[in-house]
């Protein structure tokens, strides 16, 4: 039942995962933008251990999985193909998949696309449309750094400066916890700067999504998890929780854009009590 980790064969690409937990109930965690597996690891043998086959991905661009070279191999739509063809890898006809921030956008087009594989549906501190948060001369002087020098050069200037979704719930764990700062530079150091000039631009221009969300079934499960100072991302949270299948909306208090660190007890006490009313379907049969 403990966590381990292997390269999964998906299209022309490998995907680092980590799981856990061989039960009938398959789980996918996907996290976001500079993000990794990492970003849920401490909790896969949690969730195993209450029956799950809980899978945490690298997406393509990120952490240990493969980094294709070219901007045009990037976008919502590839990544949510490359998450449901790993389902496919894992034997998975039905899962619950959650989605943190960028991961949320994912899932979010693969409920769109193939909405009867999923049982249960988490966003989390996510949106359904562009960032208004976000200022597009910075985000084209991120990418031109990223073209010209590499992710290093971008993650030296970040460190100096407060990005936009800085809140005082993510400083807090800056200056408490230990090895937190180099975690957060360690998991944006080692995206590929492909992916970083494709998407970052995407979400200011990317097309709103919650028409389509709304002809997703009546009958699905859908959580939506949002920071209490997460403010570019309480909106969207909101509107979806109104107008997305059968939702819950749950406000972690305390936290901002990743509650999992900010307020791990009541992030836990939210996605497991959401686990514990889905029933999936499982694996497709041997």
């Amino acid at each position: 039942m403990h966590m381990t980790e292997r390269q999964v064969a998906v299209g022309d690409i490998h995907l680092s995962i980590a799981e856990a937990g061989p039960g009938q109930s398959p789980l996918l965690l996907v996290h976001g933008f500079t993000g990794a597996k990492e970003d849920f690891t401490p909790w896969l043998d949690r969730l195993a251990a209450s029956g799950w086959h809980a899978v945490a991905p690298d997406l393509r661009g990120h952490g240990a999985s493969s980094k294709p070279a070219q901007e045009t191999d990037y976008s919502f739509e590839i990544m949510a193909d490359d998450m449901l063809s790993l389902a496919d890898a894992l034997g998975w006809e039905h899962f619950v998949v959650l989605g943190h921030s960028m991961g949320g956008m994912v899932a979010q087009f693969m409920a769109c696309e193939a909405p009867a594989r999923l049982d249960g549906l988490i966003l989390m501190d996510t949106a359904h449309g562009p960032l208004r948060n976000l200022d597009p001369e910075l985000v084209d002087a991120a990418v031109a750094i990223v073209r010209n020098q590499g992710m290093d050069a971008l993650a030296s200037i970040l460190a100096e400066r407060q990005g936009p979704l800085e809140t005082a719930a993510h400083r807090r764990l800056i200056d408490e916890q230990a090895g937190y700062a180099e975690f957060c530079d360690r998991k944006l150091r080692a995206t590929s700067p492909a992916l970083y000039a494709a998407m970052a631009p995407a979400f200011i221009t990317a097309a709103d999504r919650l028409d389509r969300l709304r002809t997703l079934p009546q009958s699905l499960p859908v959580l939506v998890i949002a920071g209490e100072l997460d403010g570019p991302f309480l909106g969207p949270s909101q509107r979806m929780a109104a107008d997305v299948g059968q939702a819950v909306l749950a406000i972690i208090p305390g936290a901002g854009h990743c509650p999992q660190f900010e307020n791990t007890q009541a992030w836990w006490q939210a996605l497991s009590g959401f686990l514990a009313t889905v029933a999936p379907t499982g694996a497709f049969p041997a």
